[in-house]
């Protein structure tokens, strides 16, 4: 790949699966934030500089002082990630940077949680397992209604983002016997929608139907905050709410006020702005709002076959090669 009296020099910026970087490592002068948390802006200016390959991850910040700081000679970046809305697309492109994600490879993973939220907060989950641990499972046990959660089989449940995820959410949810699965996006998928029955709808009526709405679609400055204050209010009193695709997607105040109020039922969330989320964040008050730290892709399988698939790309790019899942 090089020659022996020059490796290409790539700064790591959190770590990885051991064995994709060692494969990395063989081929590249590798440097690593060992630390626990992110690299600091002061911290992350520093590594970059001379590198001739970035591998990132989503909690890292990739813009025009960044990419200054690594110099002319930054040939690739890959992101250990599906998103890419941390990483300057525009001026990556400008500069002949390849910059290569991992879609396709979280697909199911993510699926598999969305469905633990669905079913989660359907079950009030958190709640039940706060009530045995205090002591208040004998004290409540004469009510009929306490605790009492939402069924799955015969609703209705709205997919925002039918791509490979929402796909793939929608499959597992079919087998609980529901009574129609619709969905909404740019336009129809009847490729996809068709063999699961499913029915496209636009934003506004979807959100009217659904007993469950989930989200799993890219997020970009066209739908950024979309579920805010005038959105929570289409939705059913009793409907569900679990977003699986990125925090910027949902206005965090009408959310909590949406929660609070009860002009929705519940909430599952994966992915919030900022992460982590504060501990005194308000939502982290409400028991109607379960939240989780980012684990969409968080199994041992996912997340290694994830880091070969960056260390792939990023030798790609350095010999010149076409990038296996380029991000433009």
């Amino acid at each position: 790949m090089a020659s022996t009296s020059y490796l290409p020099r790539v700064f790591v910026t959190r770590s990885a699966p051991a064995a994709g970087l060692a494969r990395l490592g063989q081929h590249c002068h590798m440097t690593v934030h060992e630390k626990e948390n992110a690299p600091t802006r002061e911290e992350l200016l520093q590594g970059v500089r001379g590198m001739d390959a970035l591998f990132v991850h989503p909690s890292t910040r990739i813009d025009k002082e960044v990419l200054d700081a690594a110099g002319p000679q930054l040939k690739v970046i890959g992101t250990y990630s599906v998103g890419l809305d941390h990483i300057d697309l525009d001026l990556c492109k400008e500069r002949s940077i390849k910059v290569s994600h991992t879609p396709g490879v979280l697909t199911t993973a993510t699926a598999e949680l969305a469905v633990t939220l669905v079913l989660a907060t359907a079950k009030r989950l958190e709640e039940c397992i706060r009530a045995v641990k205090e002591g208040v499972w004998g004290t409540r046990w004469e009510n009929a209604l306490w605790l009492v959660g939402k069924q799955i089989s015969g609703s209705v449940v709205g997919i925002v983002g039918l791509g490979r995820i929402g796909l793939a959410i929608a499959e597992r949810l079919a087998a609980f016997g529901l009574s129609k699965i619709v969905y909404t996006g740019r336009a129809p998928k009847p490729e996809s929608a068709d063999p699961i029955g499913a029915e496209f709808l636009s934003f506004d009526e979807l959100l009217k139907q659904s007993d469950f709405v989930i989200v799993s679609c890219s997020v970009d400055e066209s739908n950024k905050n979309i579920f805010n204050t005038g959105a929570f209010k289409k939705m059913k009193p009793s409907s569900i709410f679990v977003n699986v695709s990125r925090g910027a997607i949902v206005d965090q105040k009408a959310l909590y006020e949406a929660l609070k109020s009860g002009q929705i039922g519940a909430a599952g969330l994966d992915v919030t702005t900022p992460e982590p989320l504060p501990p005194s964040d308000p939502l982290l008050t409400l028991p109607n709002c379960l939240v989780v730290p980012h684990i969409g892709s968080l199994t041992d399988s996912t997340r290694n076959i994830m880091c070969e698939l960056v260390v792939d790309n990023i030798l790609a790019g350095l010999e010149g090669r076409p990038l296996l899942s380029p991000a433009f």
